[in-house]
C-alpha cells in the first residue's frame, strides 16, 4: 500500500520529464525526483517514454508545447498494463519551474512545484536556493564558522513549499545543515567545497530521510543569468526573500495535473 502511496504522488512528477522539447514557446520544466527507493517507468499518449528514472535525478529543462497529455505511471518493468497512475496533464506557455517528488517531515510523499526566479544575476555573484522537501525537522543552513544563511527552512508544509534564496559572491562554501536554533556543532549534515558559480542559480535540494541515513542533496543549476559589470543595478542585491509570488504569480497556470493535487508555490524565505 505504501509502494502505491508513493507511486500515486510521484506519478505526476515524472510524467513531465518525458515529454518532448520540440516547441521554440513553451513552459520551461525540471523534474527533481526526490523520494528514495523508488524508480519508474512513464507512458504519454501510450508509449514509453522515460524508462528507469531514479531517485535523485534530475530532468530537464525541458521545453514543453502547450497541451494536454495523457499519462500512465508504472512500476519499472511491469508495463502499461502495471499502471498505478493515469491520468491528463496540460499545460501552457509560461514560466520557468521545477516539479519535486518529496517527503514530509513525517515521510509522507507528495509533489511540490517551485517557481524559479530567472532574473539577472549581478557579476561576480552566483545565486543559492535551498529547497528542504526531505523527512527531517525545520533546519538552519550555516557555513562552516557558524555564519546562518537561511534559518527556519521548514519542509514543505501546509500546502505551501518553503526554501531560502541569497545572492552571494560566487566561490566555494563549506555548509552545515543543523536543527533550528541549534548551532553548528548540533549539524546533522556537512559538505565542504560547495561551488557556486558566476551568473548561475545553484538550486540545492535536502531529500531523503534522517531516519533511514538516505538523506542527501540534489543538485540544480540554471546558467546564463549573469549580468556584465556595466549593467549590475545600484542597490544591494545580496538580500533574501525576493518576492516571486508577486511578478510570477500569473503564472501558475503553467501545469495543472488532473489525477494528482498540486500545491501552489509560496514566496520564497
Amino acid at each position: 500500500m505504501r509502494k502505491v502511496m508513493m507511486m500515486l504522488a510521484v506519478g505526476a512528477l515524472v510524467a513531465f520529464a518525458a515529454l518532448p522539447a520540440s516547441a521554440e514557446e513553451g513552459a520551461q520544466v525540471s523534474v527533481i525526483h526526490g523520494i528514495p527507493g523508488l524508480t519508474v517507468d512513464v507512458f504519454v499518449n501510450g508509449d514509453l517514454t522515460l524508462e528507469g528514472f531514479e531517485p535523485g535525478e534530475v530532468a530537464g529543462p525541458l521545453t514543453l508545447p502547450a497541451g494536454d497529455y495523457e499519462l500512465a505511471i508504472a512500476p519499472t518493468g511491469a508495463g502499461i498494463e502495471g499502471a498505478v497512475l493515469t491520468g491528463t496533464a496540460s499545460v501552457t506557455d509560461g514560466l520557468n519551474a521545477s516539479i519535486a517528488a518529496y517527503l514530509s517531515e513525517m515521510g509522507e510523499p507528495g509533489i511540490a512545484i517551485f517557481v524559479n526566479d530567472t532574473s539577472a544575476i549581478a557579476a561576480g555573484e552566483s545565486r543559492l536556493v535551498v529547497r528542504h522537501i526531505a523527512a527531517a525537522p525545520t533546519v538552519d543552513i550555516l557555513l562552516a564558522d557558524g555564519t546562518p544563511l537561511f534559518e527556519g527552512v521548514t519542509n514543505f508544509a501546509n500546502g505551501e513549499p518553503n526554501q531560502g534564496q541569497l545572492d552571494v559572491p560566487a566561490g566555494a562554501y563549506d555548509v552545515r545543515i543543523a536543527p533550528a536554533g541549534a548551532g553548528v556543532e548540533a549539524a546533522v549534515f556537512s559538505i565542504d567545497g560547495v561551488e557556486l558559480p558566476e551568473g548561475t542559480a545553484r538550486i540545492v535540494y535536502a531529500t531523503g530521510s534522517l531516519a533511514d541515513g538516505s538523506f542527501g542533496l540534489v543538485v540544480q543549476d540554471i546558467a546564463g543569468l549573469g549580468q556584465t559589470p556595466e549593467e549590475v543595478p545600484t542597490g544591494d542585491l545580496s538580500s533574501s526573500g525576493l518576492p516571486l509570488w508577486v511578478f510570477l504569480a500569473g503564472g501558475f497556470a503553467l501545469l495543472t495535473l488532473a489525477a494528482t493535487p498540486v500545491m501552489a508555490a509560496r514566496r520564497s524565505r
